[in-house]
């Protein structure tokens, strides 16, 4: 932080180690009535936080929405955050690269999810404070609870959906590349982990929706695609039936899908027919494509289950693909 300049009643209150309920109500409507204008309010409250031990239940969500409104709201025009913003917010929440308080990480969150719009790599941090969290057992999601590292739980993949929807904002309809490559870390790492079934539901549809948009497929927005209950079926029923087939029972549900091979190309039939047209105006899974996901699949090993998912999407929905992604998918029905 740069020179910090506070207001009597806060700086009298770093001299304490607790924060009362009393101090928060002062805080909100005395000092702060008109909300958090300045980046040197902003800091104070960090302060306050950062100093103080003993903190009310008041607190964390008087914190983060104070905070968050300067981020936010402060700079015209509204709900647009700044380049300048998300760096200073990403400097003072950080420690070695990762977030170390849960009340900052609800911050991070609740920026993303309350912004219109925010710089791609504030989204990027956010989803690796969850990989550090479940890859190195490290970061704020240690602190309130049992953490086991290499090993996904719901949780963990509901912090994900979160973060991925609140950057679904002007201009973030797809799942970026940045994204995708997170999620493949995180995939690669808790792979021999007893995951929460949900994981694979969430990686197949987010990778899937990066791939597919990327290759000029008429991909739904993210709100929609990482929806739990239902994928496409607002886009195309037939790519919702089959993939909700696929991951309603979790790893056994994906299983049945394919050892139901006549149901899978009967229920495509539709849907390759709609590909001839789709495809003499969008581009097809090209070159570009095919090795980013070469790189992060690979063929020299067996598929883990939601790679095999997510290469089974890809290969009825895709109009064309190209020919380097043939030797994984000829690994899939």
């Amino acid at each position: 932080m740069g020179e910090l300049i506070m207001s009597a009643p806060v700086a009298g209150l770093t001299s304490k180690s607790r924060i009362a309920a009393e101090d928060v109500a002062m805080l909100r409507h005395e000092v702060f009535g008109d909300g958090v204008v300045t980046r040197g309010e902003a800091e104070a409250l960090f302060a306050l936080d950062a100093t103080a031990k003993d903190k009310c239940q008041e607190w964390p969500p008087f914190f983060v929405e104070a905070v968050t409104d300067y981020i936010v709201h402060q700079e015209k025009p509204s709900g647009y955050i700044s380049q300048d913003n998300a760096d200073w917010l990403i400097r003072t929440i950080s420690r070695d690269g990762m977030v170390d308080s849960r009340t900052e990480l609800e911050l991070l969150v609740h920026v993303l999810e309350q912004a219109k719009s925010s710089p791609s790599q504030l989204c990027v941090y956010a989803l690796e404070q969850v990989a550090h969290a479940v890859i190195d057992g490290k970061g704020p999601l240690m602190l309130g609870g049992t953490l086991v590292p290499g090993l996904i739980a719901r949780a963990e993949v509901e912090l994900l959906r979160r973060i991925l929807h609140a950057h679904g904002g002007d201009g973030n309809i797809a799942i970026t590349r940045a994204e995708a490559e997170v999620l493949f870390k995180i995939n690669e790492c808790t792979a021999q982990g007893h995951n929460d079934p949900s994981w694979n539901e969430l990686f197949v549809k987010a990778i899937a929706n990066f791939v597919m948009w990327s290759a000029g497929y008429e991909a739904p927005t993210r709100d929609v695609a990482l929806r739990r209950d239902a994928f496409l079926e607002h886009a195309d029923p037939e790519i919702g039936g089959f993939f909700n087939r696929m991951i309603s029972g979790g790893l056994a549900g994906i299983m049945e899908a394919y050892r139901s091979p006549g149901d899978v190309e009967a229920e495509w039939e539709a849907k390759n027919r709609a590909a001839e047209a789709l495809a003499r105006r969008a581009e097809t899974i090209d070159a570009g494509e095919a090795g980013w996901l070469i790189e992060h699949i690979g063929v020299d090993r067996p598929l883990y289950e939601n790679e095999r998912a997510l290469l089974t999407l890809i290969k009825h929905a895709s109009p064309e693909i190209h020919p380097a992604l043939r030797p994984l998918l000829d690994k899939v029905a």
